[in-house]
């Protein structure tokens, strides 16, 4: 094999691998997806060279893009010079160069191909999984300035809907908060961990990148840049929630062998964060590359349009408080703030249980107290005319036998006036229903749970709007949808963008006159009346859930939560 073919950057004793037996000399084109999946590419490092000239080669790029023969120009006589010389650019957020398998002297080589990406991409703000790209990279790199092309043609891709890598901190950021979403439904057990080991969950979330790109080992890293380069950005989500479904698994081995960890302390953000990296950094001991990409690639995700849509979500969260760029961030969590948290209903640390269910984007605020019957009476009226305004909203129910139930309801009472005089479902997968006593337990989206209820068996005519199968709750009725203005865009986990083999399973809320109703299709998972004295639950089609708490219930008390901004721009 020439020095090119192993690459003149490697160091070869430290990568501790040579070419397999009988692995091909010439890359395949055919099924490269399957062939990135099944790790064919690590048998032979000329081979991952050529696949990866290909992959990136055959990226869509805007038409002015720099390449190898700019770098040469603007690079010439810069060799010699050490890493000190070209100091990291500020978009990478101090994220260092892992050195992976690299000879010691090419860190500075990495130096110099992101000194020169900041000149000729200044549209760059914030990057941080860019120096461990760049050093992937070089590894297959017969010189700095094809390390220089492949990097850039990952930052100048312009293909529509293609998303490679961030770019800017409004990007970043949602992506952290958007990653805290997927991890909240997709690893519940994971999630509930870090929500009791850390005063901040989102600032442990926010290193979610850098475990894939700069804390696994170079063998693992090497096997999730081939599938990233053919699958894209999902495949980053993916390997991070098996991570965090590992590192889990880790801590309840530590904690004496059970399939439960220890109830932990809590501690800064910044200690459970050093103790995943950790974790991550010394996984190939515990966890093979192929055993991490099947954990992966068994998470069963939303699609990429859904993600999309998450993603823009947490985006326009932020952009409303004006959090485009890196600024501090303002701590909301609960337990670090109980003096200005007071319910009737729930103490300040089980508020901070049901804080870690709700979306990402609304962990930027504190919670608003915007109704309660304990001071302004039990009148669905004076309900509606308190809530209304107020998108998302928190119910929490206590009733007179002591029990706790509620509901995250997504969407703005208001919208029930839409349906005109119908009892009329509206809001989004987001909504859910819970317990808190005699014991915690969340119900989601029938959907989230059991992705195949959306298989594409509706035609392109049907709509979620129109009439509702299903009942409510003195079983007499079926239900409109109201239709939402058009070009509107709907928020995630709206009901229309999926293909639902049952429209049962979209009944979120509705509201009357002389009712309120959470959760609908062959039951409701609440039922309150006029007088927000009696309620009943039983189970129901959309949340899949028991009944909340007794069958046939009286309200001792009912406390509506808006979400208000804890963030201003600084």
């Amino acid at each position: 094999m020439s020095e090119e073919d192993r690459g003149p950057f490697v160091d070869w004793a430290l990568l501790g691998e040579s070419p397999e037996p009988g692995a091909p000399a010439k890359l395949d084109l055919k099924d490269l997806k399957q062939q990135a999946r099944q790790g064919q590419w690590s048998r032979s490092h000329a081979l991952r060279c050529q696949a990866y000239r290909h992959l990136i080669g055959a990226v869509p790029c805007r038409a002015v893009t720099s390449d190898a023969a700019v770098y040469r120009d603007l690079m010439a006589g810069a060799a010699q010079k050490p890493a000190s010389a070209f100091p990291l650019p500020d978009f990478v957020d101090d994220s260092p160069v892992p050195r992976y398998a690299l000879r010691a002297e090419a860190v500075a080589s990495v130096h110099r191909v992101l000194s020169c990406v900041a000149g000729q991409f200044p549209d760059i703000s914030h990057c941080p999984a860019l120096p461990a790209v760049a050093a992937l990279l070089l590894h297959f790199s017969g010189d700095e300035a094809a390390c220089f092309e492949l990097t850039g043609r990952l930052l100048a891709c312009n293909e529509p809907g293609r998303r490679l890598l961030d770019q800017t901190y409004l990007a970043y950021r949602s992506s952290c908060m958007t990653f805290g979403d997927l991890a909240n439904k997709h690893c519940p057990a994971a999630h509930k961990l870090v929500v009791g080991a850390a005063r901040d969950p989102p600032e442990v979330y926010g290193d979610w990148q850098r475990w894939v790109l700069g804390d696994l080992p170079f063998g693992h890293a090497a096997r999730v840049l081939d599938v990233f380069l053919v699958e894209g950005y999902k495949v980053l989500y993916r390997v991070a929630l098996a991570l965090l479904k590992f590192y889990r698994k880790h801590k309840a081995g530590t904690a004496g062998g059970g399939t439960q960890p220890a109830a932990p302390q809590q501690q800064e953000a910044s200690a459970v964060r050093e103790d995943i990296q950790a974790f991550v950094r010394n996984i190939g001991a515990a966890v093979t590359p192929e055993k991490l990409l099947e954990k992966a690639f068994s998470i069963r995700l939303f699609s990429r349009k859904e993600i999309a849509l998450l993603q823009a979500a947490n985006e326009r969260s932020l952009q409303q408080k004006g959090i485009t760029v890196k600024q501090k961030r303002r701590n909301v969590q609960l337990s670090l703030n109980p003096d200005t948290f007071s319910s009737e209903i729930v103490s300040a640390k089980e508020m901070r249980d049901v804080w870690a269910w709700i979306p990402e984007r609304f962990a930027l605020c504190q919670p608003q107290l915007v109704f309660t019957t304990a001071t302004h009476g039990c009148s669905l009226n004076r309900f509606y005319s308190h809530c209304e305004g107020y998108e998302p909203t928190l119910l929490l129910i206590r009733t007179t036998a002591g029990e706790v139930c509620g509901a995250f309801l997504s969407t703005d009472w208001e919208e029930r006036k839409r349906g005109g005089n119908k009892l009329s479902f509206f809001g989004t997968g987001e909504c859910f229903v819970f317990r808190m006593k005699p014991e915690m337990e969340r119900y989601e989206w029938v959907v989230i749970r059991h992705p195949e209820l959306a298989s594409a068996v509706k035609t392109g005519g049907q709509e979620a709007s129109g009439e509702v199968g299903g009942q409510n709750s003195d079983g007499s009725s079926s239900l409109q949808q109201p239709e939402r203005p058009a070009g509107e865009l709907s928020p995630f986990l709206a009901a229309r963008h999926f293909n639902l083999n049952s429209r049962n399973t979209s009944m979120f809320m509705a509201g009357s006159f002389d009712s309120i109703i959470v959760g609908g299709g062959e039951g409701n998972a609440l039922y309150i009346d006029s007088e927000l004295n009696h309620g009943r639950t039983g189970s129901c089609t959309t949340f899949d859930n028991p009944p909340l708490c007794s069958e046939s219930f009286q309200v001792a008390l009912l406390e509506v939560w808006g979400f208000q901004d804890a963030m201003a721009p600084e």
